[in-house]
């Protein structure tokens, strides 16, 4: 490897704890025994110890473990899915219920073999969930669905908290960092939403340190709140496999600083920026005020009832 091929050394800011509690080992026992998979986990999510055993919030990734797209970021597997399971909204509901989780965030791998995109199951998921937890908020996490927008219509009419989908970096570098999607195709996908569902909140993310110019994070800055876009997350990409792109530069902590500073003086409701800040980061904090005082209404319940009756400490 040439000396300008050489792999960067992550800084210190990028360094994180591990907290592998009773609380996170449980909750990942749960997962195992339901069958289930986690973004958190598939993508190797550097905040899942926070999240998971501070915050009580999840993100569980439905319709499989693997990926019809092969993006060159990600570190979930491609290749061609198995059957659709459509028992597993229940088990995500349940396993929502037993957590006791505040806020849940249900994403996808791209199930481009699917007519619907898989978007039938996803609906049902947020349904499911909503049955057993009446105030739990929910944000959905979808692919573009090959911008089917009937589809689209079935995922919304499960009325989620948040609608959240990713152009994951600027414009130039789509074709270079994402595998069949389109930046147009996204930023339409958003603002089909505010269509459908004005309310609903919007969020969309990107990575940096993949080569981009921050004019070109500002335009897409601009591109987002054009298309109606309410939410932005940036985080610092990182390398998950020698197989995956290679971090071009390492943005440092005063950098994230000064681009949330720009997103919220453009005219973003919220944003999260940050080197560990991933699309559902502090995802809790997002939801529109209806939605948030439905969740306090219901975590008070729950935690009367916790406090009584459970010991969620798994030994």
């Amino acid at each position: 490897m040439s000396k300008k091929e050489e792999y960067l050394r992550k800084p210190k800011w990028l360094e994180t704890k591990i907290n592998t509690n009773g609380s996170y080992s449980g909750l990942k026992k749960l997962m195992r025994d339901k069958k289930l998979n986690t973004v958190c986990e598939e993508a190797r999510c550097p905040n899942i110890y926070e999240c998971w055993s501070e915050r009580k919030t999840a993100t569980f990734m439905i319709l499989g473990d693997t990926c019809t797209r092969g993006c060159r970021f990600c570190a979930v597997k491609t290749g061609m899915p198995n059957e659709l399971d459509w028992n597993e909204p229940e088990r995500v509901a349940d396993s929502v219920q037993i957590m006791g989780l505040k806020h849940v965030v249900v994403t996808a791998v791209a199930r481009d073999d699917l007519k619907d995109g898989g978007a039938a199951v996803f609906a049902e998921t947020v349904r499911a969930i909503r049955r057993k937890n009446p105030g739990c908020t929910i944000e959905i996490l979808p692919s573009d669905m090959k911008g089917d927008y009937e589809s689209l219509h079935t995922l919304m009419s499960s009325e989620p908290d948040i609608f959240n989908h990713n152009i994951e970096t600027v414009r130039r570098l789509t074709k270079k960092v994402r595998a069949r999607a389109m930046y147009d195709r996204s930023l339409t996908l958003l603002q089909r939403v505010k269509e459908v569902a004005p309310d609903v909140p919007t969020k969309s993310s990107i990575m940096v340190g993949l080569g981009e110019e921050k004019e070109e994070i500002i335009e897409a800055m601009d591109d987002l709140l054009e298309n109606d876009v309410n939410i932005m997350t940036i985080g610092q990409y990182l390398q998950p496999t020698k197989k995956h792109l290679r971090v071009e530069r390492y943005y440092h902590p005063d950098e994230f600083a000064e681009l949330k500073h720009i997103a919220l003086s453009k005219g973003f409701r919220h944003c999260e920026s940050g080197p560990l800040v991933r699309s559902s980061y502090h995802a809790d904090e997002q939801v529109n005020q209806a939605s948030a005082q439905r969740r306090i209404n219901y975590m008070k319940g729950y935690e009367a009832q916790e406090n009584s009756q459970v010991d969620f400490t798994f030994r």
